[in-house]
């Protein structure tokens, strides 16, 4: 099995017609000028509101932030792969995945401001809720494929629905990961296990985390894997549209490893200048997903400096508002960690509201 990757735009801007993939696919993908500018202007704002939320967060108003910076061609590319009823189970940095799917940016930020825990509907946005537990989602991912196909073997649905989970490369040492593998390859599960391989988890590099490429476990567990370039936005696209077909088609689940570098810290907790060199950053950087498609614009004549321009200034239009929205959401309260627990409340959660509301009033007595 070749180790090589799926690639429809080189480094350097340059287009390929068609990519082999490990699984014996050839890859190719047909875009218009207008989706080649969405793909673009939607990198170029994940990529400004990911960096507002570094600054949130540096300045205190932020718990937390876990940084997409880098990774910005493999979200979008796959997003936008996704269907209207195709259901997405993202891990806690798919601001990308948020965007490309239509939902309001602001949503994660009230997560990580720490006064909501995902205030997105699922249903509505067939987006899950971010999942901090590292891998965990993947079992919920795949339950919830199970049942879509067991919909539609009972005719209850039309089939055209399918599931993609997103993960990084640190999960995939997690048994929840492996399980669920195991689980979707048994049941041929419409799903797409789509591996974020940003070369760290946390701090440890892939040398430290196993023995061969990623994409090749699918084997051992009886469905296709394959690697993507990452980096490229129309590759990304192009190979999870395939696999979310094939999902539908009731042909089971794919594992993707779009093989990117984060370039950002693994979270604002995080240094990762004690962990790893600075050339390797410069290589990665020469790599850049939006610089390789602003090129590939500006060769084809499909956007000038004019209109790069124009998006860098409504990208930074749209953060200084998002920036005033974050400052301006209300805070609920401590308590409101009880409210959405259950859609119709519990008796069980009611008495601990209670208790815990008793313990905070002991300190003001």
């Amino acid at each position: 099995m070749s180790d090589a990757f799926v690639q429809l735009l080189t480094p350097d801007g340059e287009r390929i017609e068609t990519s082999a993939g490990a699984d014996g696919v050839d890859y190719s993908a047909d875009f218009s000028d207008e989706e080649y500018r969405i793909f673009y202007r939607d990198m170029v704002l994940a990529r400004r509101l990911d960096a507002e939320g570094v600054a949130l967060q540096r300045q205190g108003e932020m718990a937390l932030w876990a940084s997409l910076y880098g990774q910005e061609a493999a979200q979008i590319g796959s997003g936008r792969a996704l269907q209207p009823r195709d259901m997405a189970f993202p891990s806690y940095r798919e601001h990308g995945v948020l965007l490309a799917r239509g939902l309001d940016p602001l949503l994660p930020f009230g997560l990580f401001r720490g006064i909501d825990h995902g205030a997105w509907d699922p249903a509505v946005h067939r987006t899950h809720t971010y999942t901090l537990v590292v891998g965990a989602h993947t079992l919920h991912a795949t339950g919830y494929a199970m049942g879509v196909a067991m919909d539609r073997r009972a005719g209850r649905t039309n089939g055209d629905e399918a599931v993609i989970a997103y993960f990084g490369d640190g999960a995939t040492a997690q048994g929840d990961v492996n399980e669920a593998f195991v689980w979707a390859g048994v049941h041929q599960a419409p799903i797409v296990f789509f591996c974020q391989n940003n070369q760290f988890a946390i701090s440890a590099g892939p040398e430290r985390q196993s023995r061969a490429p990623i994409f090749r476990r699918a084997a051992g567990f009886g469905f296709p894997g394959l690697r993507v370039d990452g980096n490229d936005v129309l590759a990304s696209y192009a190979v999870t549209r395939h696999a979310l077909d094939r999902a539908r088609r009731g042909e089971g689940p794919t594992l993707i490893e779009a093989y990117t570098y984060r370039r950002g810290a693994h979270t604002t907790s995080d240094d990762p200048s004690r962990y790893r060199p600075a050339a390797e950053e410069a290589s990665w950087a020469a790599r850049d997903p939006i610089a390789r498609l602003a090129t590939f614009l500006r060769n084809q004549g499909i956007a000038d400096e004019d209109y790069v321009m124009k998006i860098e200034e409504e990208a930074r239009h749209i953060a200084v508002e998002l920036r005033e929205r974050v400052l301006n959401l209300p805070d609920r309260g401590h308590a409101a960690i009880f409210d959405h627990v259950y859609p119709h409340g519990s008796p069980l959660v009611e008495r601990q509201r209670t208790r815990f509301e008793d313990y905070r009033a002991s300190f003001q007595a």
